[in-house]
């Protein structure tokens, strides 16, 4: 408990770095998600190949390797940002090929008649698709969406090795000044597990509020 107590500050600072990451990557996450979710399905071929790129690339890159790229390989080309931000990318990105994913098979969960009648009323594409079928999507993907909001938030951790403030790197500090490392991981954990059933808990309302009515 000692480790705690001594250094609450300290782990405080993790926390709030941790949650941090977290709203602003799955903020970006949900809007990239969501856009190459309609790029999937839409009528266009251009944009069906181009949200089938982004899937496959992402969902087949370790997330390790992509901060790299975004970390290491952005400022090659000019772009020179703080490195929370450059980690907000590297979550949002990859977790928004996952997400994409889960929307897409809500999507397919809606009965094809529905477009049509859509379509038959004159609606466009982008009316349908907001109007008529996700609002019918909506409560099949919210347990998937929760799910890979939790991962994000566990995958938040990596960029304490690019200098990034966080949770798990307070334990090099903490380490450093000799605290018992098993206790130090313990109370990260803790802090992990604060935020994950914070997510679950959200997701866990929405679900229950938007559940069919039996």
């Amino acid at each position: 408990m000692d480790v705690l107590t001594q250094n609450f500050s300290e782990y405080g600072k993790g926390f709030l770095g941790t949650l941090e990451l977290t709203v602003y990557a799955s903020l970006l996450a949900l809007a990239l998600g969501f856009v190459m979710a309609s790029f999937r399905v839409a009528p266009v071929g251009s944009l069906r190949v181009f949200g089938t790129a982004w899937v496959t690339v992402l969902r087949n890159t370790p997330l390790t390797l992509l901060f790299f790229a975004v970390l290491l390989g952005l400022p090659r080309f000019g772009l020179v940002l703080p490195f929370q931000l450059f980690a907000v990318l590297a979550l949002g990105c990859y977790t928004s090929a996952f997400i994409c994913e889960a929307l897409r098979s809500g999507i397919n969960t809606v009965p094809k008649g529905q477009g049509e009648a859509a379509r038959s009323l004159g609606m466009s594409f982008g009316q349908t698709l907001t109007a008529v079928i996700l609002p019918q999507a909506f409560r099949a993907v919210i347990p998937p969406v929760g799910s890979q909001l939790i991962a994000l938030a566990k995958n938040s951790a990596i960029a304490g090795a690019f200098s990034v403030t966080e949770l798990l790197g307070t334990y090099k500090t903490l380490n450093e000044l000799g605290f018992n490392i098993v206790w130090v991981f313990v109370w990260i954990a803790v802090g992990y597990l604060i935020l994950t059933l914070a997510i679950s808990a959200l997701f866990n309302y929405l679900e229950h509020r938007w559940r069919v009515p039996r």
